[in-house]
């Protein structure tokens, strides 16, 4: 999408460096057929955007982009058909700068804070949220391999680049302002719930400073069990503090065990808040 600015008004031709792309060898010829899409693939993904997108794609092909995986890619190799990740690379940026935007408007907190608030609004398992809700998760193209494979952890990655790259595609079809309006819609408009969950702090160091004030104690972490293959491995962490376990998490890793089994800690301390009207120590 051309948005009035002309490159070579600035001195910039695409023309020279992408000669110099080329003779660096970073682009070459591709034989491959490109894709062709059937009307009852185009007619699919074009229905679904009128209905739960509220708009037609002029060129819905780049819809079908964006809801296509590298592994489907991997799996065609005689026919020529772009992953989605250019475009995620596209909408993580319009992502990013409407996010801050709305921000910097609309609240006067510093910066430290804000950078926080948006880290909360735009991290994997928000915008993977924003995806689910939208519905087109079935429609993500993946290869047979991967989706037979598929574990939690990368059905969430993949799920969320999808929301990137449908924002990239909704951009260059639409406009900034069409982007600007999917982005209120699905993730600036749960701000309220991050807020008054406070899911934009770090859990482990919130949770330090509630043990600290009602108990005068720091947490510890204990690993109370590990499975499952190197690749997909699962830890379960119990958080204590003095001798009373106060959360127990789960995770594909140890720091992410850690910060479930935090939250579920600071889900205790708050309830004696709201319980008593006073942070004070309690046996779970």
């Amino acid at each position: 999408m051309n948005e009035g600015l002309n490159p070579k008004d600035f001195g910039i031709s695409i023309e020279e460096i992408q000669k110099q792309i080329n003779i660096l060898g970073k682009n070459t010829e591709d034989g491959r057929k490109p894709e062709q899409y059937s009307k009852d693939t185009l007619d699919e993904y074009q229905n679904f955007a009128k209905e739960h997108l509220g708009f037609e794609f002029n060129d819905v092909s780049l819809f079908i982009t964006a809801l296509t995986h590298r592994s489907y890619v991997n799996e065609h190799r005689n026919t020529h058909i772009e992953h989605n990740e250019r475009l995620e690379f596209l909408g993580d940026a319009i992502l990013e700068l409407v996010t801050s935007d709305f921000l910097y408007r609309n609240f006067d907190e510093p910066e430290g804070i804000m950078t926080a608030w948006r880290s909360a609004l735009v991290r994997t398992e928000s915008i993977c949220e924003a995806s689910e809700e939208i519905g087109y998760v079935h429609l993500i193209r993946l290869s047979k391999g991967e989706k037979k494979g598929n574990t939690s952890r990368s059905h969430l990655s993949i799920v969320a680049d999808c929301f990137e790259a449908v924002t990239g595609a909704i951009y260059m079809d639409q406009g900034y302002e069409a982007a600007k309006k999917h982005i209120y819609k699905y993730i600036l408009s749960k701000m309220l719930r991050m807020v008054e969950n406070e899911d934009w702090r770090d859990p482990k160091s919130y949770l330090q400073e509630l043990t600290q004030k009602a108990e005068n104690v720091i947490p510890t972490y204990r690993t109370v069990k590990e499975e499952g293959p190197d690749h997909d491995r699962t830890f379960e962490i119990v958080v204590q503090v003095g001798n009373t376990v106060r959360g127990r998490g789960s995770g594909h890793s140890k720091q992410e065990a850690q910060a479930e089994a935090a939250k579920e800690a600071i889900k205790f301390y708050k309830k004696q808040v709201k319980d008593t009207g006073k942070l004070s120590p309690n046996s779970l």
